[in-house]
C-alpha cells in the first residue's frame, strides 16, 4: 500500500490527506477537491550521466509519492555504493538494460500529487541517438527542466536538448545546475553556468524569452534546493525547485482565443439527435455562437453542449464534448468548428519542421500518410530546405534525414489540411507522418507557415504533373477478363502513394487510357478480349504501355518508373 497512512501526514508536501474513516460526503468533497486540481506535465532532459533520473526520484521520494513495495524493490536492485542504500534512480529507470548501463532509454512516466498540484513527470533519455524519445516525452510538456552537471557546464547535449525544447514550444523552462555538492556550491560556478546558458539560449531561432528561464543550484543526490530550500546555499535566493513547479502559471499556456474543434465522430443515437464530438483543440465555445463548419464553408449556431453529465453553457480546451448544431449541415470526421472571424489557414502545401523518428530515412517525393488532428490523408514531402546541427545550429543542406535528424521541409498534402502555426497552437499545427504499408510513425512535424502562393497562371504541364504524382504515367494491361486481378493491382499500389485508376467498361478504351495518361495517372486495363491490346498498342505511345500476367508483374513495371526527384514546384502552372 502507499506510504500514506504514517508518513504522509508528516511531510510539507503531501497529497490531500485520504482517512479509511472518512463518511460518504467527506470522501465525495475530497474527490472533487482533488479533480479541481490544477495539472502540470513537465520533462527532464540534459546530458548523459547529470542525474535526470536521480532528481525525479528525489521528487517522489521527498513528496512521499513512492510505494513501499517499490522503495523496497529500489532498495534490493541498488548497487552503486555512493546513494547509501537506495538508489532513487531506480524509481525511472525500470528496463533491465537501464539499469544495467545506468542510463535513461525509454521515456518514464510518473505521477505524483501535492494539495497545490497534480504532476506528470515524462523521465526522457540524453543520448543523441534517443533523440525521437525525448521529443515524444516533451511533445505535451508544459514545462522542461534541463539538467547540468556542475563540473562540466553547458555541454553539447545540454544545448541540444535546450533546443528541441525551444523547438517543441515548451512554454516554461527550469535549468537545473546540478551536483552542486561536488562543486561546494560556490556561487560563481552557478552564475558561470547561468550566463553560458543564457547566451546560448539567445541564438535559438525558436527565440525562448529570458523571463521564461529559472535557474535553479540543486544537489539531487542530497535533496538540496529540490523539495525544500537549502541552507547551504545561502547565496541564491530564489524558489526550490517543487516551490517552482507548484507556482509556475500555466492558465495561460491553453490558447483560449482561437476556437478549434476538430470533429472526431458523428453521434446519431435517433432522430431527435445528431451531435458532432471531439476534444476542443484551443478556444472557447459557448452555447448560441455562430461558427463555421471548415472545411464547406457552411454557417450556423451552436444549439447545445453535451456532456456524460449533462449540457453546458460553455466549454474550453481541452475538454471533450459534442456539439449540436441549430441547421443540418453535413459534417463528418476530419472537419472543424471555428468562429467565423478566426478561421485557421487551409491549404495543401507548407512549411515544417520535423524530428525523424525511423530508421528508414526520410525521401523526398515519396508517398506517405499525414495525420493531422482528427483526419489522414495522403502527403509528400516536396523538399528537404535545410537540416539543423542541433550541437551548433547551423542549417546544412540535405537529400535526406536519418534517424534523429531535424530539418525544415515542405509538406504537400493531397487535400487542404486545417491548421495554424505551431507556435500559435500546438495541436492544430502538429502532424505525424505515417508509412502507408507498415503503419510505422516516421516522423513527427511541426507547421510553421502555410507555402507563399507562386502566383503563376500558366497551363498545368507533363513535368509538373509527374512532380506532383511522383511518378511517370503507366498503362498496365492485365490478362483480358481478369478484373479480379485489376482491383488487387489497384489496391497494392494505391497503399503505396501511386494515384492509380482500374478502367473498367469504358465507351472508349483507348480514349479513356489517353485521359489516364494525360492526368499522369497509372491507367489498368482488363481488357474484353485479345483485340483490345492491339488498340493499345497501336494507340498509346511507345515506354507507356507494359503487359502484365499477374500482380507482382504489374507490381515490378510500376516500380521501375522510379520516383521523380525533381521538386513539386517551379513548373508555370503551379
Amino acid at each position: 500500500m502507499p506510504v500514506f497512512q504514517n508518513t504522509v501526514r508528516n511531510a510539507e508536501h503531501v497529497s490531500p490527506d485520504l482517512n479509511p474513516g472518512l463518511n460518504h460526503d467527506d470522501a465525495t468533497a475530497w474527490l472533487e477537491a482533488t479533480s479541481q486540481t490544477e495539472l502540470l506535465r513537465f520533462t527532464t532532459a540534459g546530458s548523459v550521466d547529470d542525474g535526470k533520473s536521480t532528481l525525479i526520484g528525489r521528487l517522489l521520494y521527498d513528496s512521499k509519492g513512492v510505494y513501499e513495495d517499490q522503495l523496497a524493490s529500489v532498495r534490493k536492485a541498488t548497487r552503486n555504493l555512493s546513494t547509501n542504500g537506495l538508489d532513487l534512480s531506480l524509481l525511472t529507470d525500470g528496463l533491465r538494460a537501464e539499469r544495467e548501463q545506468g542510463i535513461t532509454i525509454d521515456v518514464a512516466y510518473r505521477y505524483f500529487s501535492t494539495p497545490r498540484r497534480k504532476f506528470i513527470i515524462a523521465d526522457t533519455p540524453g543520448h543523441e541517438q534517443y533523440t525521437r524519445n525525448m521529443a515524444t516525452g516533451a511533445s505535451t510538456a508544459n514545462l522542461a527542466i534541463i539538467l547540468i552537471d556542475a563540473r562540466y557546464g553547458v555541454l553539447p547535449q545540454s544545448r541540444r536538448h535546450a533546443f528541441l525544447a525551444a523547438l517543441l514550444g515548451i512554454p516554461h523552462l527550469v535549468v537545473a545546475v546540478n551536483k552542486m555538492d561536488l562543486m561546494e556550491f560556490r556561487e560563481d560556478v552557478f552564475n558561470a553556468i547561468r550566463d553560458e546558458f543564457c547566451a546560448f539560449a539567445a541564438q535559438i531561432d525558436a527565440q525562448i524569452e529570458a523571463s521564461a528561464i529559472v535557474y535553479i543550484p540543486i544537489s539531487a543526490l542530497d535533496g538540496d534546493n529540490v523539495v525544500n530550500r537549502s541552507q547551504r546555499t545561502p547565496w541564491y535566493q530564489g524558489p526550490a525547485l517543487l516551490e517552482h513547479l507548484e507556482t509556475v502559471p500555466i492558465a495561460r499556456d491553453i490558447n483560449l482565443t482561437d476556437l478549434r474543434f476538430p470533429v472526431q465522430y458523428v453521434i446519431r443515437p435517433n432522430l431527435d439527435f445528431r451531435g458532432f464530438a471531439g476534444t476542443l483543440a484551443s478556444g472557447v465555445v459557448r452555447r448560441g455562437d455562430a461558427i463555421t463548419v471548415l472545411p464547406s464553408g457552411r454557417t450556423s449556431r451552436v444549439k447545445s453542449i453535451v456532456t456524460w453529465e449533462g449540457e453546458l453553457d460553455e466549454a474550453f480546451a481541452p475538454m471533450s464534448v459534442a456539439v449540436c448544431l441549430e441547421d443540418e449541415i453535413d459534417v463528418s470526421r476530419g472537419d472543424m468548428l471555428a468562429l467565423p472571424g478566426n478561421l485557421p489557414h487551409s491549404a495543401r502545401r507548407f512549411d515544417a519542421t520535423v524530428v525523424w523518428m525511423n530508421q528508414q530515412p526520410l525521401e523526398p517525393n515519396r508517398g506517405y500518410l499525414i495525420k493531422h488532428t482528427t483526419q489522414v490523408t495522403q502527403a509528400r514531402i516536396r523538399e528537404i530546405r535545410y537540416r539543423i546541427d542541433v550541437n551548433t545550429l547551423e542549417h546544412q543542406p540535405a537529400r535526406g534525414l536519418e534517424l534523429n535528424g531535424i530539418g525544415v521541409v515542405s509538406v504537400e498534402a493531397q487535400r487542404p489540411l486545417l491548421f495554424d502555426p505551431y507556435r500559435q497552437n500546438r495541436f492544430t499545427g502538429s502532424f505525424i507522418l505515417i508509412d502507408p504499408i507498415t503503419n510505422e510513425t516516421m516522423g513527427a512535424g511541426m507547421i510553421l507557415q502555410a507555402e507563399a502562393p507562386q502566383g503563376a497562371t500558366g497551363r498545368v504541364t507533363d513535368a509538373e504533373r509527374r512532380a506532383v504524382r511522383g511518378h511517370a504515367p503507366l498503362a498496365i494491361c492485365l490478362p483480358p477478363g481478369r478484373v479480379d486481378l485489376a482491383w488487387l493491382l489497384e489496391r497494392r499500389l494505391f497503399d503505396r502513394g501511386y494515384m492509380v485508376h482500374v478502367i473498367h467498361q469504358p465507351e472508349s478504351l483507348c480514349q479513356a487510357v489517353h485521359t489516364a495518361l494525360a492526368a499522369g495517372l497509372i491507367a489498368i486495363v482488363a481488357p474484353a478480349g485479345p483485340a483490345d491490346w492491339e488498340l493499345l498498342r497501336q494507340a498509346v505511345p511507345a515506354g507507356q504501355l507494359v503487359r502484365a500476367e499477374t500482380v507482382q508483374q504489374g507490381m515490378e513495371a510500376v516500380a521501375r518508373l522510379g520516383l521523380s526527384e525533381a521538386p513539386l514546384t517551379g513548373g508555370d502552372g503551379i
